[in-house]
């Protein structure tokens, strides 16, 4: 629903590449973008990566969804400890360009994670962070920090922060339409007829 509003709003890509998958498809996570930028070094200190993922870690803030773009396709982007922390923080998800690891644990504590697909290697000696909180680009989609970030087993929607809540009053208005649309289908109403009638299908 959500991505026909936007749709009919005139915007464009704002849908993230299907290739990103939940862990949790029967879930829907939603929330504003903590966004983190990421780059390789495979020279990197041990010791550095670690200090620098924690410092990334402590930056997240409550009620956000971590979104990262780590300009990888080796390693893991998330795993057990650290999506414990941020749902101790209080995160609603996180979402990497990239694999994660530990999934059986992340099922288990229930943290919803979207990704490319899983790895056991980790970042130690090998990834660094880059930047947070700057405009970052998955797949078509730029996503800057606080843009709202809604996501459940069709796939996963940016929305601009300043066209939220515009966004969710046409949402809700676009179901109570379609919700008269069903009703009348299911009174004996051709299709057809009720999409001329309400212009919804």
């Amino acid at each position: 629903m959500i991505h026909d509003v936007m749709r009919g709003m005139g915007l464009r890509d704002f849908v993230l590449p299907p290739e990103l998958r939940p862990i949790l498809p029967e879930r829907t996570m939603a929330g504003p973008a903590f966004t983190v930028l990421g780059k390789v070094d495979p020279a990197a200190d041990a010791h550095e990566t670690l200090l620098r993922w924690t410092g990334l870690l402590s930056q997240a803030p409550t009620g956000s969804v971590w979104v990262s773009q780590p300009n990888d396709r080796v390693v893991a982007h998330m795993g057990e400890l650290s999506a414990e922390t941020l749902k101790h923080k209080g995160l609603r998800g996180s979402v990497a360009d990239g694999f994660v690891r530990d999934a059986r644990f992340l099922l288990e504590i229930g943290f919803q994670c979207w990704c490319r697909g899983f790895t056991p290697r980790d970042i130690v000696g090998y990834w660094l962070p880059a930047a947070t909180n700057v405009e970052i680009r998955i797949g078509e989609v730029i996503i800057a920090p606080g843009d709202y970030m809604i996501g459940d087993r069709d796939g996963l929607i940016r929305i601009l922060a300043g066209t939220a809540e515009e966004v969710v009053a046409a949402a809700e208005k676009a179901m109570a339409t379609e919700s008269m649309v069903r009703k009348a289908i299911l009174a004996g109403l051709d299709p057809q007829q009720a999409y001329r009638r309400y212009g919804k299908f």
